[in-house]
């Protein structure tokens, strides 16, 4: 995304290693790590050979293959079929993972102790990496499937994420609460596309140097908490010299959500979007100390009063630590 993020700028599919090093995932980005060897990136054959699963469909899978053992990135291996609903375009699929070391065999994570699926994947081919996308469309509820990551940290760990499909839902693209009325007439005019892509008049609206949160949809979702990961739809605006909406971002543009943490974002987004419900449309008017001061960002002046429409569509809870 643009400059709304303070501390990160990775898109990831999920949050630190116990997202699966869901970058492997991700538009762009070959494996975890965004290792730059080339050699260990491609592969005539992608199908990951020796890789086998025991144990009962849709309970946590003994994973079993020859130490050590050489892992190409973006090979992959379905271990188990299951026989649940088939995985279809524009789901959000929970999956359960473990994560085993190449080299010795040993279960370096799992989220299957605690019972903490992660929600994170979407098929949209504007989320995912294709082939990706490709591998997981069409597999059904209680699949196994083994993804293989030469991770590009200082060790130069390899190893076989088992990913087991438990879940799947309609993934949620814009704000499906009902509609405010009661929106104090001095603020900013907000209207939607028929996809639901806002558009803003700013209405003769003079800031007053104070956080602006309003809901224009009022969802019914779980309340959101300041320390949530969340998937977002938004576009940002400052005023031109001329007073008219410049628009810097957008994720509608880019044709998905946006996954990010309320904790690494500016500080009038955290404000503004705590407390406030899954499935709730927000206008955000952010003064320049919420936002990012006096120092310029790229399509945005220095002290500059920003202006958000957010659309919340999903709450994966707290952020979990990286490991």
């Amino acid at each position: 995304m643009h400059n709304l993020k303070t501390v990160t700028h990775s898109k990831s599919l999920a949050r630190a290693f116990a997202a699966f090093c869901a970058l492997a995932l991700s538009v762009g980005l070959a494996a975890c790590g965004s290792s730059s060897d080339s050699s260990s990136t491609n592969s005539n054959d992608p199908q990951m050979a020796g890789v086998t699963a025991s144990g009962k469909l849709g309970k946590k899978p003994k994973i079993s293959f020859h130490t050590p053992m050489q892992v190409v990135n973006n090979s992959y291996a379905v271990l188990q079929k299951g026989d649940g609903a088939q995985i279809q375009d524009g789901d959000r699929v929970c999956v359960q993972a473990v994560s085993i070391n190449a080299k010795d065999g040993g279960e370096m994570m799992s989220t299957w102790e605690k019972n903490t699926p992660d929600c994170s994947i979407v098929m949209n081919k504007k989320s995912l990496n294709d082939m990706y996308y490709n591998v997981l469309k069409g597999q059904k509820i209680d699949s196994t499937v083994a993804f293989g990551v030469n991770d590009g940290n200082k060790s130069s760990t390899s190893y076989i994420m088992a990913l087991t499909i438990v879940s799947r839902s309609k993934a949620v693209t814009r704000a499906t609460g009902e509609k405010v009325t009661d929106v104090p007439a001095n603020l900013p005019k907000v209207t939607l596309a028929s996809d639901g892509a806002p558009s803003i008049d700013f209405n003769g609206y003079k800031p007053d140097g104070n956080l602006v949160a309003q809901t224009l949809i009022r969802g019914k979702g779980k309340q959101v908490a300041e320390t949530d990961t969340v998937d977002v739809q938004y576009t940002g605006w400052v005023m031109d010299k001329d007073g008219k909406a410049s628009k810097f971002d957008s994720s509608w543009d880019k044709g998905a959500p946006t996954q990010l943490s309320l904790q690494q974002v500016v500080k009038g987004w955290t404000q503004g979007l705590s407390g406030q419900t899954v499935g709730s449309q927000m206008l955000l008017v952010i003064p320049p100390e919420l936002g990012y001061g006096d120092k310029a960002q790229k399509g945005i002046p220095a002290n500059s009063t920003l202006y958000f429409v957010v659309d919340l569509v999903y709450d994966y809870g707290p952020q979990q630590s990286e490991q």
